[in-house]
């Protein structure tokens, strides 16, 4: 019953999760897109009245016409919506489906004996302090280099510095797939972060500074732009170690946070294209397409990295596939222990002809292809029994 639950948990919280996500996002890309696309407003009134800049634009059979207020506008309307439930829904969500899916079962998920033989309290701990130090650094960086000359570069090199440590260290005490998801939620930490702790703080500063009358210091919407562009350079890297766990061949290689840290510099590049292009169709600067075509071979070198060895089988291995008597010694010894009797791990039993035939492909593509099982390697298969299971699938995978 507890497995049932937890997978519907698992399902609803994801089911949230990524509608949140895709709100977020949405309206990040949105006024990334909106604020590089501004030219400046051309109605005499609307310039005295403080606009910097404006967009018409045609949707849903509609035309709109934003305006943006560098500092703020003279008075307030009425209504004034915010925007960070999205943001805080996202990371709240994605926290509960950590829980759920790695911290309730530490042991099992964030524990690699073969890394790091520690208690599952001690991976928790060690897994929760990631989110903490990380947006620390982080916002120490933001603090004392952002606003020197060239501090955006100086900021983008450390941080990606930063980055590129912590997936080390993440890879070197957590199994691949819990590093990978640790690394992705680390960073999406600090993007709720930087909308908790400064972007909106500083937003609602500068309307009671309008509220009394007050000029509003300029410093808060600069740090919140600031904090803003870095949460759209986040968000493709951020995206990739969150769907990375579905796929075994990225993170159970031995340079996994090598692999982790070229696909995100990957995202980060191809999202600097899509934010700088709005600028090249004004004019403003060059044409990114190298920033894409950068993004790209990194991932074409990636691809090709890993793509596995082919070779044609041997003719003793063609001519005399492993059995299933010489498969069952390998499943009752590394695979019985999950996948047998009524309870057995997302209802599949490999402790029969029947359910070692229904799910051999299964078998095959997660133990030889993906090496994604046994999970963590818990039961210490061996790459010749590996071997043994690739022999029998392509052998016709029988049972009889």
């Amino acid at each position: 019953m507890e497995t049932y639950l937890l997978d519907w948990a698992n399902l609803l919280l994801r089911w949230l999760h990524v509608i949140t996500a895709i709100a977020w996002i949405g309206s990040s890309f949105y006024f990334v897109f909106l604020d590089s696309s501004l030219t400046p407003a051309r109605d005499a009134k609307l310039r005295d009245e403080g606009v910097t800049g404006e967009l018409w634009a045609v949707h849903g059979g509609g035309f709109y016409h934003p305006v943006k207020y560098a500092v703020a506008p003279p008075s307030l309307p009425p209504h004034l919506h915010w925007f960070y439930w999205e943001a805080y829904t996202t990371w709240m969500s994605g926290f509960a489906l950590f829980t759920v899916s790695y911290l309730w079962n530490a042991g099992t998920y964030l524990v690699d004996r073969s890394l790091v033989n520690w208690s599952p309290g001690a991976a928790i701990a060690v897994a929760l302090s990631f989110l903490v130090i990380f947006w620390i650094l982080y916002d120490a960086i933001c603090q004392i280099f952002g606003r020197r000359r060239n501090g955006d570069l100086i900021v983008g090199a450390l941080v990606g510095v930063l980055v590129a440590v912590a997936a080390w260290l993440a890879c070197q005490w957590f199994p691949g797939r819990a590093a990978f998801l640790l690394t992705g939620a680390m960073i999406a930490t600090s993007m709720s972060a930087n909308v908790f702790f400064w972007i909106i703080p500083g937003q609602r500063k500068v309307v009671k500074s309008v509220e009394k009358g007050e000029p509003p210091d300029p410093i808060h919407g600069w740090r919140g732009k600031q904090r803003s562009v870095h949460n759209t350079y986040f968000t493709l890297p951020v995206v990739f170690a969150m769907l990375s766990n579905h796929y075994g061949f990225l993170y159970t290689h031995k340079l996994n946070w090598v692999v982790l840290v070229l696909m995100m510099f990957a995202g980060a590049a191809i999202r600097q294209f899509f934010v700088m292009r709005h600028g090249y169709k004004l004019g403003r600067n060059r044409h990114p397409a190298g920033y894409a075509l950068a993004g790209l071979a990194v991932i074409a070198a990636t691809v090709t990295w890993l793509a596995p060895e082919t070779s044609e089988p041997t003719a003793t291995a063609a001519a005399a596939p492993a059995g299933y008597p010489q498969l069952q010694k390998v499943l009752e010894q590394r695979c019985y222990a999950c996948h047998s009797g009524p309870a057995a791990m997302k209802n599949v039993r490999l402790d029969s002809p029947g359910g070692v035939k229904q799910h051999a492909q299964a078998v095959y593509q997660q133990a030889v292809v993906a090496k994604t099982m046994p999970l963590n390697n818990a039961t210490q298969i061996t790459e010749a029994e590996r071997a043994l299971i690739g022999s029998w699938f392509a052998g016709g995978a029988k049972v009889e």
